[in-house]
């Protein structure tokens, strides 16, 4: 049933549809649009009462409808041209979500059933509605979040990537019912677990409400990442609690808010992972849940002389195109909304160079980034780019602007094959990293981040170093297998990347043999260890801490089970190994010069002043300053980097790596400075081990084959 016209919107530049005095605001683009009919759903779903909308008013259809309430379910049906050579897409029959619903409810119909072809972007007329979830109206979260955002300085931040529901599915402690929840998350259980750790803030993979890809629906698999998006201000239902679900998107809503503020108690920031870039709606010809309906042409990427054809930039079939206004207001209006309304502390911008794309190519001007980086609300906060796409000219590390960071490939991948594949320790490597490569990742990256006017700006801190994510292997499983175990995922194991730059260290998969899970064990605390060490802000992969396997899959995006959740069933070895990240979380914590906010000026000892370290030294095995030669042979091992702030009160470092295959005897540079700590070292199967002794400089010490130590000269406890 259609009703009349409603009144005009008071306000139809805001977009979606909100509550105000006598009923609700209602706006949604749709400028190639003939008609537009708001779609109000009563009695489970089933009862559809149609309004008309006014418009379109600079591309928006907008309304004043008396007498709506939070909980209300609705949607959009668009009349326009069915055109797909002009890229024009229509059809009233597809019951279409707002790209501005802050609740969906309700879940897609399969797409393995024959039904589903009614969800296709074609001319069929059947309607899609009873294979449609709902967006629902709700209100601002009304709850007691008042704790204020934890604002942890750049320079003291150390991020932990994880999954809302594979970090407490099986976690102990946490009720039942709470497991694999929003509420889980903000347990105390868990909040005690991270800040123990010593972690500042959770990267959290995606939780704006997504669907599953097709294939996966096919092969009877889940869309475990998120990496599917649905809605861009609703947060993923599947997530909260079964009582909050049951409650409507209200509850869920608020659930969600409450699991950030009990986080901001516990001193812990909220950085959510988000995909801008594309949409669960397919291919140009696959579904149409949303936008494709609305409007396919603006929003979509096409290609310039085919616009019946997507220009995909991301692998998923579609791409947002970042050159229309109207995608750039959607994608901040969302930021603003989570950042003021759901109080998140940051975001990490998936494949951000889509970003940044005009048609072109990416710019570090492009106007979103611009407005980002700017905007009063967003610019303070944390943000991170994953800079790169799949695209012409898609790797774009250090060319975001300040004050965005971004994440670190080539720390990843040197600091993987300066440990994991040198010569006879991984037979058939093709990596080998030179002594400068590992020393420029583990300095800060200047030659990627330093690039300013004037020089260095954004600093270290702009580089999120990480050794491993989600996309890839656990640290361990970088430590026990040679190549990727994706069997699991259906696609005949072709899957995931081949580029893992890892080492079985003799043995692919599981070993009972000692001497390997020595070496395995020592490797896992080298690679953690040059993170926790190096300049920069360190990303370590939610379960690394204590050695979580995947069974060597390297692309678990697909395996919502024990394949992805952390095993809390930890052997003696693996609480060892969180005792000793922590224990070295620590101590970048607490000494500043593990943590600089600047890059390095590596000004030489100033003769006039005797105990005068410079801020940033490098020395050879036998403690003799670095020279040219010693750079630039391929066969250099044995590294030693001093720093100082040079501060009263202020310890000093000394970081040793031998990446020998062999026991090395280092000497300790000589000078008038203060004595030396043994902190930490990677040799060490627990901190137990440690014996605080002063080492004097000029003295001569012993490292274990394939090892870390890092020295201060304050004691450790």
């Amino acid at each position: 049933m259609t009703t009349p016209l409603a009144d005009p919107s008071p306000n139809p530049h805001r977009l979606g549809v909100h509550l105000v005095a006598g009923g609700a605001t209602v706006a949604v683009f749709a400028a190639h649009a003939t008609a537009v009919d708001l779609c109000l759903f009563e009695d489970n779903g089933t009862t559809e009462t149609s309004i008309a909308l006014h418009g379109p008013r600079n591309g928006i259809w907008h309304a004043f409808v008396p007498g709506l309430r939070a909980g209300q379910h609705y949607g959009f049906r668009a009349n326009g041209p069915w055109l797909p050579k002009q890229g024009h897409r229509y059809n009233p029959a597809k019951l279409l979500l707002d790209p501005y619903g802050r609740g969906i409810e309700g879940t897609m119909g399969s797409m393995a059933e024959p039904a589903s072809r009614a969800l296709l972007s074609s001319r069929d007329a059947t309607d899609s509605a009873p294979l449609m979830p709902r967006s629902v109206i709700t209100e601002k979260p009304s709850g007691p979040w008042q704790t204020p955002h934890p604002r942890v300085p750049w320079t003291d931040t150390v991020l932990y990537e994880a999954h809302v529901k594979g970090f407490t599915k099986t976690m102990p402690g946490v009720p039942d019912e709470l497991r694999g929840t929003y509420a889980g998350l903000a347990h105390p259980a868990s909040i005690d677990y991270l800040t123990k750790l010593g972690i500042t803030a959770v990267e959290l993979l995606p939780i704006h409400a997504y669907a599953p890809e097709p294939h996966l629906e096919h092969a009877g698999l889940s869309a475990y990442w998120g990496y599917s998006t649905l809605g861009f201000f609703a947060p993923h239902a599947p997530y909260a609690t079964e009582a909050a679900r049951t409650a409507g998107a209200q509850a869920v809503q608020d659930e969600f808010c409450g699991m950030v503020d009990l986080l901001h108690q516990g001193g812990l920031e909220v950085i959510l992972d988000v995909v801008y870039n594309h949409t669960a709606e397919g291919s140009s010809s696959d579904r149409a849940l949303s936008w494709k309906g609305l409007d396919n042409r603006a929003y979509y990427r096409s290609q310039p002389h085919a616009p019946q054809h997507y220009d995909d930039t991301t692998g998923t079939g579609n791409t947002l195109d970042f050159s229309h206004p109207i995608v750039v207001k959607m994608a901040l209006d969302s930021l603003r909304y989570w950042a003021t309304e759901m109080h998140i502390d940051g975001f990490r911008f998936d494949l951000a160079a889509t970003l940044g794309r005009t048609m072109q190519g990416f710019s570090s001007h492009h106007p979103f980034l611009v407005g980002l980086t700017t905007d009063p609300v967003l610019g303070g906060l944390k943000l991170i780019a994953e800079p790169w796409d799949l695209g012409l000219g898609g790797w774009q590390v250090g060319n975001f602007p300040q004050p965005m960071s971004e994440w670190n490939d080539r720390f990843r991948d040197y600091t993987r094959s300066f440990w994991l594949q040198w010569g006879a320790a991984a037979p058939g490597a093709r990596h080998h990293p030179t002594a400068p490569e590992l020393a420029t990742r583990i300095a800060g990256s200047s030659d990627l981040f330093g690039h300013s006017e004037p020089y260095g700006m954004r600093g270290p801190i702009a580089s999120v170093n990480f050794v491993t994510a989600h996309d890839g292997f656990t640290a361990a499983d970088l430590t026990a297998y040679n190549g990727k175990h994706n069997e699991a995922n259906g696609e005949d194991n072709r899957d995931g990347t081949d580029n893992n730059r890892s080492f079985n260290h003799g043995v692919e998969g599981p070993t009972d043999d000692p001497e390997i899970l020595h070496a395995r064990h020592r490797s896992i605390r080298n690679l953690l260890g040059t993170l926790l060490i190096s300049a920069g802000t360190p990303m370590l992969l939610g379960g690394d801490e204590f050695g979580r396997s995947q069974g060597g899959n390297n692309n678990t995006y697909c395996q919502d089970n024990e394949i992805s959740w952390f095993d809390w069933n930890q052997d003696p070895w693996q609480v060892s190994l969180r005792e000793s990240i922590a224990e070295l979380i620590r101590l970048r914590r607490e000494n500043r010069v593990l943590r600089p906010g600047r890059f390095y000026d590596g000004v030489e000892e100033d003769p006039k002043h005797e105990l005068f370290r410079a801020d940033s030294a490098w020395f050879r095995a036998d403690g003799e300053h670095e020279d040219d030669d010693w750079w630039e042979d391929p066969e250099t091992r044995v590294v030693q980097f001093m720093r100082s702030l040079s501060q009263e009160n202020e310890a000093d470092a000394l970081v040793v790596i031998n990446g020998a295959n062999e026991a090395v005897d280092v000497t300790v540079p000589e000078d008038k400075g203060a004595p030396w700590h043994l902190a930490w070292d990677s040799a060490w199967g627990s901190v137990a081990e440690r014996r605080d002794a002063a080492v004097l400089p000029g003295a001569t010490e012993t490292m274990e084959a394939l090892s870390l130590r890092v020295y201060l000269t304050h004691p450790t406890a």
